[in-house]
């Protein structure tokens, strides 16, 4: 009840996307680290897609930063879905066969440290002049930000 709740909760509160850089696009939401990371993976799979691999980002920089006498926390939480559309992934790759390096499909959902805003983000897809992919990558970009806006 406690979960529903909550969920309930950070549903009315406003979300906003942003493009803070060329090659993201960022969504700032309300809610714990927990919460919000399962309802991007139910929103994922949701959709039918399978996620293929998940990386624990902020574990893998703590992991390594001592390796390499790095100290400072990037990230309180950080984690990366992976996974593919069949259906948007063949036209992408029969649009262009190059485009085979957009695959597989990320969303990354992650708190910073000090800061109780809950980021998810995915890469934007480069531009092209190729009117096939440019329409396929229309299809990948609404799919990721529709993933996105439903698990905030």
């Amino acid at each position: 009840m406690k979960k529903l709740l909550a969920v309930c909760a950070m549903l009315c509160l406003p979300f906003s996307a942003q493009a803070v850089e060329s090659y993201t696009v960022l969504f700032k939401t309300q809610g714990s680290f927990q919460e919000v990371r399962d309802l991007l993976q139910f929103s994922i799979e949701g959709k039918g897609l399978k996620i293929t691999n998940t990386n624990k980002i902020a574990e893998m920089l703590e992991r390594t930063g001592m390796d390499i006498g790095e100290t400072r926390q990037v990230y309180e939480n950080a984690e990366q879905f992976e996974f593919c559309s069949a259906t948007i992934s063949r036209h992408m790759m029969e649009a262009d066969p190059h485009s085979i390096v957009m695959c597989p499909y990320s969303v990354v959902v992650y708190t910073i440290p000090n800061d109780k805003t809950v980021y998810l983000a995915y890469r934007k897809p480069a531009a092209t002049k190729n009117p096939a992919l440019k329409k396929t990558l229309v299809e990948l970009e609404k799919l990721l930000t529709d993933i996105i806006k439903d698990a905030m």
